[in-house]
């Protein structure tokens, strides 16, 4: 799993990656009432909007960690947006098909991603 200085998280097989909001990211926002991604067939570049989610506390832009075409977009979040506070990882918001595997470079393991959110 990689992860980005906006907080989104990215797990890659092959040349597909599912994409979700931080544990670190969620505890951040609090509450989580609104969740919306853009559809599947939308194309991305690498920090792009993907969708947004908003909280009692603010609302938050999801920026995609790489280029790509939106495979999917998991339903669950949408339809109950606090999944996203009890465990973000299984509540992903959607699959992408990378359009450029190099860009994994410019993310951050888990170890790098405890260190940026420390300061």
């Amino acid at each position: 799993m990689l992860y980005s200085q906006d907080h989104e998280w990215i797990n890659v097989k092959g040349d597909v990656g599912t994409v979700g909001i931080t544990d670190h990211a969620q505890s951040q926002l609090g509450d989580i009432v609104f969740c919306d991604i853009e559809p599947a067939g939308t194309v991305l570049s690498a920090g792009d909007t993907a969708g947004v989610v908003e909280s009692v506390k603010a609302a938050s832009d999801i920026y995609s960690p790489v280029s790509g075409e939106i495979l999917k977009v998991n339903e669950d979040p949408a339809d109950d947006p606090a999944l996203l506070n009890t465990d973000p990882v299984a509540n992903w918001l959607y699959t992408i098909r990378l359009n450029d595997p190099s860009e994994l470079d410019g993310l951050m393991d888990e170890e790098a991603y405890d260190l940026y959110c420390r300061g």
